[in-house]
């Protein structure tokens, strides 16, 4: 599904279909050290630590290794810092703390399990675009990984496409609550949807994609929808992504405004 940024009004009014499960969101938490996975994950406990000292699990994915919490980290590889962002940016690189309060400060407790959101200048670290696979940008990665280009997520997603526990219903489409984390998201009455039973019916793959929302002048639909960016320029203004909601039962390939702040994960070089 490919859909511009500049249509997500659309997409956040059905989200706020889903509904409220209590119980199902947690905030704070230890990142990918308090998500539990199934059996079948092909699951690296404590894969990578970044320059901060956060730990982060990973999971093989066909032939891919992806980090399975979002990136938290406060500095690049290199020790530069990343400031905390109040206003949007497509050249200064910011962070921000997601939530659902208005400032960075309140939203701190939610770093721990929902890392921070990122604008593509953050990301990127200086690098020029690349829809290589694999992309070799380092960016915002700890070393020895990498910001996964558009490529590499189609990878990811062609490759779930041919397992049938990965497929909701049968449908080769229908892959998002296989990579979704397994609590956080508000509540859908889809059986197909990422919000459907989230507990017993999500995560299949480990991947734990957390509903972190986003940031664009204010913070929005956090427990309603994961977006990720990719290094993978599509204009001047929008880079490629990939999104998955409370409401949905598909990964969405989305084109974000740069300026906006969504979630990373790294994948191993």
């Amino acid at each position: 599904m490919i859909l511009m940024i500049a249509a997500f009004a659309v997409v956040a009014l059905s989200l706020t279909a889903c509904g409220h499960e209590g119980g199902n969101e947690e905030e704070g938490g230890g990142g990918s050290g308090s998500q539990e996975y199934p059996s079948t994950a092909d699951v690296i406990r404590n894969a990578v630590k970044d320059i901060d000292g956060n730990k982060y699990d990973a999971v093989k994915i066909g032939n891919q290794v992806w980090m399975a919490s979002n990136l938290r980290t406060t500095r690049y590889a290199d020790g530069t810092a990343i400031p905390l962002g109040e206003t949007t940016s497509s050249t200064e690189p910011y962070r921000y703390a997601p939530g659902t309060y208005q400032n960075n400060e309140e939203n701190m407790v939610n770093v721990p399990a929902y890392g921070y959101l990122y604008n593509w200048a953050a990301v990127m670290h200086g690098a020029a675009s690349s829809d290589a696979n694999p992309s070799r940008v380092q960016g915002i990665c700890p070393k020895g990984w990498h910001v996964p280009s558009d490529a590499e997520w189609t990878q990811l997603t062609d490759y779930m496409a041919t397992r049938p526990e990965y497929m909701s219903s049968g449908n080769r489409d229908h892959l998002a609550k296989a990579l979704a984390a397994t609590w956080g998201w508000e509540s859908s009455s889809d059986p197909d949807a990422v919000g459907y039973e989230p507990s017993t019916t999500n995560n299949a793959t480990g991947f734990s994609a957390f509903p972190a929302g986003y940031y664009g002048g204010g913070y929005y639909v956090f427990g309603y929808y994961a977006g990720f960016w990719s290094s993978t320029e599509y204009n001047s203004n929008d880079a490629w992504g990939r999104g998955l909601g409370c409401n949905y039962a598909d990964v969405g390939r989305y084109n974000y405004y740069k300026d906006y702040g969504f979630s990373v994960r790294c994948v191993r070089d």
